[in-house]
């Protein structure tokens, strides 16, 4: 089998499930943007001690990026052929990151201010993730149909990021508003 098929040559690609539609439309743009944070995702996990808890978390937030794409590159009338929790995001994928970041979150004291990224590596690629994942939520807004939990699910996501960069610092820098000479 070739990696390559030619069938985009066209300038459309094909959807889940079946059908297609421009490479520019909507949920193309939509799981193409999650596609990215998932990466994002992956180069922070590749600097986190292998096999240790940032690491875990990742990977299954990673796992679950790819639930989310097959729903956002799902024609909305072949959404009937989607599985909960494997091609359908649901509401208890949402509360378990709801979860986490409560549990994250019990770890470390909360920035009072602005956070400055850049404290580690790991936290420094975390921030770029969560960046990457706002983005996703940004795109997915304008795919999503009514009743869809992609939304709710990016939308925590970079709350989780962000409190897993906070956590992974320890300590946070914190800007301060500039002096006036």
């Amino acid at each position: 089998m070739k990696v390559y098929t030619r069938k985009g040559d066209d300038g459309t690609t094909g959807l889940y499930g079946g059908g297609r539609v421009a490479k520019d439309s909507p949920a193309p743009e939509a799981y193409g943007a999650v596609d990215e944070a998932q990466a994002a995702l992956g180069l922070a996990r590749s600097f986190a001690e292998p096999g240790g808890e940032l690491d875990e978390i990742l990977i299954g937030l990673e796992r679950d990026l790819w639930v989310l794409m097959a729903e956002l590159a799902t024609d909305p009338d072949n959404r009937h052929k989607l599985a909960a929790g494997a091609t359908l995001v649901t509401p208890e994928m949402v509360d378990a990151l709801e979860r986490r970041i409560d549990d994250v979150s019990a770890r470390f004291d909360p920035p009072t201010e602005f956070v400055v990224p850049g404290v580690d590596r790991v936290s420094a690629f975390l921030d770029v993730a969560r960046t990457v994942v706002r983005r996703a939520e940004r795109r997915a807004a304008s795919a999503v149909v009514e009743g869809s939990h992609v939304g709710p699910y990016l939308n925590r996501l970079s709350d989780l990021v962000w409190t897993l960069a906070r956590w992974q610092e320890g300590t946070s820098l914190t800007a301060r508003p500039p002096t006036n000479p």
